[in-house]
């Protein structure tokens, strides 16, 4: 009987529960007060890079991933911190922000 009470009060809160989360919200970066940066651009159409070829899910060449390409001083260029396990890459006036183990590129910051 107890099994019961309990099965019927989970499946009523797992019901109650959906609406809830369906309505929640995307907290896309565009809400970060860093995500229109003067003279820079987020851009689906034109990559980044020399070739304007980087795109977000794609991969950073292996001579972009040295540490003379590595913004250290992401502060100083107006950047916000990388997450944990990704850095900042220069790539002329073009930002990339890529996972340090495997290149993968999760954000492009375009000059204009």
């Amino acid at each position: 009987m107890k099994l019961q009470r309990v099965s019927t009060l989970l499946a009523a809160l797992m019901i109650a529960a959906v609406p809830a989360l369906s309505m929640a919200q995307d907290h896309h970066d565009k809400a970060r007060a860093d995500w229109d940066h003067p003279g820079y651009r987020h851009d689906a159409y034109r990559g980044a890079g020399p070739n304007h070829e980087w795109q977000r899910g794609g991969r950073l060449p292996k001579e972009y991933r040295g540490n003379q390409y590595v913004v250290n001083d992401w502060r100083g260029h107006h950047l916000s911190a990388p997450p944990r396990g990704y850095h900042w890459v220069q790539a002329g006036s073009d930002y990339v922000l890529a996972a340090v183990a495997t290149g993968i590129i999760l954000d492009t910051l375009l000059s204009q």
